[in-house]
């Protein structure tokens, strides 16, 4: 997903500031794709440039709003419709997580569970969301879907994490653990945890 297209489809439900998108993407979007003000306001600018958005209405403080052109609908339904989703995963947590054995069992241990509060905090504010997600119109309808998927992923992160906690914490007391790429014995002496 690109910031052009989440910016396509929030404007072809109703026009918007780019400060109303801003909230949008606070209580909606978060979970799928992050924006900042500047992302926003900048993307405006460039897709008004090509033509895909419009501006409607201009109020005080130099507040725009911006309304989706035919042209702005076509490049959205094509990439709704022909454009593949990019798939290729790239995760940093992951990546770090490979890499645990070259850390003391302590400090394995204490990622492990920060990744597990992290995840507990965020599906905390995801489903502080569901209120908000409760309208009947299209949005809100596919809303819950995309929030529910953030919901079963945050659970399972936090699962995962606890677990993962674990299996270093057996590791590092020698009861194996199981699996992993190894790497870990180097720290012998390092007192196990226990």
């Amino acid at each position: 997903m690109s910031l052009r297209h989440a910016v396509l489809g929030l404007l072809a439900d109703r026009p918007a500031s780019g400060y109303d998108l801003l909230k949008t993407f606070a209580i909606s979007l978060g979970n799928v794709w992050s924006a900042t003000q500047s992302q926003v306001y900048t993307e405006l600018g460039r897709l008004a440039d090509s033509g895909q958005v419009t501006v409607t209405a201009e109020g005080a403080r130099g507040r725009k709003e911006y309304a989706i052109t035919e042209s702005g609908r076509a490049e959205l339904h094509r990439w709704l419709t022909r454009v593949e989703p990019n798939r290729t995963p790239r995760n940093d947590t992951l990546l770090r997580v490979f890499f645990l054995g070259l850390l003391k069992p302590a400090e394995a241990e204490a990622f492990m569970r920060r990744e597990a509060e992290t995840a507990a905090a965020h599906h905390k504010e995801l489903a502080a969301l569901t209120t908000v997600a409760a309208g009947q119109d299209s949005f809100s309808a596919h809303g819950r879907l995309a929030l529910e998927w953030g919901l079963r992923v945050t659970a399972a992160q936090h699962e995962w994490a606890l677990w993962a906690e674990q299996q270093i914490v057996d590791r590092a007391a020698g009861g194996g653990g199981g699996g992993g790429h190894g790497g870990g014995d180097e720290d012998e002496d390092v007192p196990a945890q226990g």
